[in-house]
């Protein structure tokens, strides 16, 4: 018994490792059709404003480096006056904002969102996001649009990164 206990083992060079199987593409990929409805008091007035973004048609898709597409996004603004008449309505697509976005996100990346954030300065201020579909929450271009009394719009860069609260209202959605 005592020998057979003090015998060595056999110790095994071999390396044992799974084998890098990449992602194969799937269906394309459409983000939820979502709605933001607001009432908002706008220089002492309630305005209606309405976001809606809904997955585009098959035309308009993108891939990613995978070779998985998926599909832009449209999303509609509106802007209704406390009397119930239209002061702004419009559909945006990602060459909405084509001369704010570089190449790689005017070839790869979609029109993720747009929000309204508040009043502000006297104009409605709406966050937009160009994203790369793959990477939401990572890599993206913030955009800040702003639309006046007399439905004139304004877009600019957004160096506010307070803008990113869209992340955090997307997570809350997921956790009901």
């Amino acid at each position: 018994m005592m020998l057979g206990a003090c015998k060595e083992k056999k110790k095994s060079d071999d390396i044992i490792t799974t084998k890098y199987v990449p992602k194969q593409p799937v269906d394309p990929i459409a983000m939820e059709a979502t709605t933001q409805n607001t009432s908002v008091n706008w220089g002492g007035s309630q305005y209606a404003v309405s976001v809606v973004r809904t997955p585009a048609d098959s035309s308009s898709m993108v891939k990613d480096e995978n070779n998985q597409k998926y599909f832009d996004n449209v999303v509609k603004v509106s802007v209704n006056r406390p009397d119930g008449s239209s002061l702004f309505s419009r559909t945006f697509t990602k060459s909405s904002f084509s001369s704010y976005i570089d190449d790689t996100f005017k070839k790869n990346g979609i029109l993720a969102s747009i929000r309204y954030d508040e009043v502000d300065n006297g104009k409605l201020e709406f966050s937009v996001v160009i994203a790369l579909p793959d990477a939401v929450d990572d890599v993206f271009i913030p955009l800040e649009m702003t639309v006046d009394k007399q439905g004139i719009i304004n877009i600019r860069q957004d160096d506010d990164m307070e803008m990113l609260d869209y992340v955090d209202a997307d997570d809350e959605d997921d956790d009901d």
